[in-house]
């Protein structure tokens, strides 16, 4: 409750719970809810968090009346500080045994992540997503230094041991959880996937079909795409075109044959995207290797070959446009050393030249595949349209909304346990505060009349929330004991309880 309403330290829940009438709610004396009590529940929660979760999950989706059917899966990274000294690394699970979590299942490594150098835990959000947004249903802590490969390989297990799972599942991802063991994985249980896939991967596939591949434009249009259509904007109007190819996976553990497509996605936007960005990079580059050049020139005590050439390498780093440069160190001449103009006090003459050359057919070719990515997916053909699958594959996008409501209005920080077991734990309650505050959000929508306008039918559950912050009870301590008297609802108050069907405070 206090991560849904007003997100405080364990230590500060007691004070939180006095102050708001949770105490009242509850029925537990305020000073019942001190930090070491709260800890020892946490302990105890740990224990069967997976179980737990999977329990609300069912409620929630009787409650709200959702099928598992599409579901959407992404990570997120969560950040700590601290020593963390009893955080050890959790033993990798065996590609094909499935485990069911709780006990089982030691506690997430707080460490350094794998792309950082910040302490931190990999939190793998699983959700349904449909035209009332998104809604949590699972959700699983992996090792700060893990990657999607095991998160979606474990969450799936998970997933299939406690969750009700429809039998024609789709399952989307992004390029983070893509791999054949993936999609196999998901072939031999029955159900389908839709992963977004590195281009490295199927660029040659790509390059192989390229002139016989015939596009059509997508039905799939964002909100802002809409808007501009519908008042004639001036803005550029973006869309997508799809282009099908049949492709076979091989599963890597009983080598079947996996019927399979790629659907090879052309975007407006993102082509005008990579081509700035590709600009960018170059000119950066270029502008970089030309200040090194004139450094080296320069003869400065401290810059040697050795100092170029590291420089040289982190002013390309991991760039596409990297590729485009070929530079190498060329030791001068006696003659050449002496044309050089006189040093400054305390440089040296120069002994090589940094020299570069820019490979603008490369560049070029590679504008070929500006705008261009690829989906892989097992879905049968006959039920699931290309075009229909890319519009739900867009849907990815509310699962980062729901990384953002985490991080904000239910707050991740601040955290202040040093126990693994108790930070796992405090992760896994959020997720029962997302999922609460998400159910929240979805009755309501459901309950707005078709005649209602478009800012009621998209009411956020914080927007809910923040209508009841100037609702207070009164509280009065006799002889008896303490009274509760109930304040007036005002117009808004009343409505909102009445279309979610929930009793008044009263």
């Amino acid at each position: 409750m206090a991560r849904l309403c007003q997100p405080t330290a364990l230590v500060h829940v007691a004070g939180w719970a006095e102050k708001t009438g949770a105490d009242i709610f509850a029925n537990i004396p305020a000073d019942k809810l001190n930090d070491d009590r709260l800890g020892r529940a946490l302990d105890a929660f740990f224990d069967h968090r997976h179980s737990i979760l999977a329990s609300i999950t069912a409620t929630v989706l009787h409650q709200t009346g959702t099928p598992l059917q599409d579901l959407h899966f992404d990570t997120t990274d969560l950040v700590f500080y601290g020593a963390y000294d009893a955080s050890q690394p959790r033993p990798a699970w065996p590609e094909e045994q499935p485990f069911t979590g709780d006990a089982s299942l030691q506690p997430a490594h707080l460490c350094h992540g794998y792309t950082a150098d910040t302490k931190m835990l990999q939190a793998g959000q699983l959700a349904v997503v449909d035209a009332h947004g998104a809604l949590p249903v699972l959700g699983h802590c992996l090792d700060g230094n893990r990657n999607g490969h095991p998160a979606i390989q474990e969450t799936f297990w998970l997933a299939h041991h406690h969750l009700p799972l429809a039998d024609d599942l789709l399952w989307f991802s992004d390029r983070g959880t893509c791999s054949v063991a993936h999609l196999s994985r998901l072939h031999r249980h029955g159900y389908a996937a839709v992963c977004a896939a590195p281009w490295q991967d199927y660029r040659a596939v790509y390059e192989a079909h390229a002139d016989h591949l015939q596009w059509q434009e997508a039905s799939f249009l964002s909100i802002e795409q809409r808007r501009r259509r519908q008042h004639h904007s001036s803005l550029p109007h973006d869309h997508y075109e799809l282009a099908v190819l049949k492709h076979t996976l091989r599963d890597p553990s009983t080598q079947e044959a996996i019927p399979a497509r790629l659907v090879f996605v052309y975007s407006t936007a993102n082509e005008r995207e990579c081509r700035k960005h590709r600009e960018r990079n170059i000119a950066k580059i270029q502008a970089g290797l030309q200040a090194l050049q004139a450094k080296l020139q320069r003869g400065h005590p401290q810059c040697t070959p050795a100092s170029i050439s590291r420089q040289v390498v982190q002013l390309l780093g991991k760039r596409q446009a990297a590729n485009y440069f070929r530079w190498y160190l060329r030791p001068l001449t006696a003659e050449e050393q002496a044309a050089l103009p006189p040093p400054a006090p305390g440089h040296r003459r120069a002994t090589c030249r940094l020299e570069y050359q820019f490979d603008a057919a490369a560049a070029q070719a590679d504008e070929r595949h500006d705008g261009l990515s690829v989906l892989v997916t097992t879905a049968s053909p006959q039920r699931h349209s290309a075009d229909a699958l890319f519009g739900k594959y867009k849907e990815q996008n509310y699962v980062e909304t729901l990384h953002h409501q985490w991080k904000t209005p239910l707050a991740v920080s601040p955290v202040f346990l040093k126990s693994p077991r108790r930070v796992e734990a405090l992760v896994c309650l959020l997720q029962i505060a997302l999922q609460a505050y998400q159910a929240l959000e979805r009755l309501f929508r459901q309950s707005v009349p078709t005649e209602e306008p478009q800012a009621e039918k998209r009411m956020t559950a914080e927007s809910l929330l923040r209508v009841f912050r100037t609702y207070g009870l009164l509280v009065s301590n006799t002889r008896v004991g303490r009274v509760v008297h109930t304040t007036r609802l005002s117009n808004r108050q009343k409505q909102i309880l009445q279309r979610l069907h929930f009793p008044t405070p009263a």
